[in-house]
């Protein structure tokens, strides 16, 4: 696997109940983006969503914006 490959990463919050989603953080540093797909569906398609953008959503769900 190269550096351009996504390490595709599950949450630990996940509780195997079908709605869940992995990122691959590991393209951050080399790219400034981070891939997000669907776990169901592994062939399926990957949104690439900008580093800034994500770090802004993560910290927008911990500040509980989108409850």
């Amino acid at each position: 696997m190269t550096t351009d490959s996504p390490q595709w990463f599950k949450s630990s919050y996940s509780d195997n109940g079908g709605q869940c989603v992995e990122t691959a953080a590991n393209l951050v540093a080399s790219h400034g983006v981070v891939p997000v797909r669907d776990s169901k569906v592994l062939a399926g398609p990957v949104v690439t969503v900008g580093a800034p953008a994500f770090a802004s959503f993560l910290e927008g769900v911990k500040n509980g914006m989108f409850v």
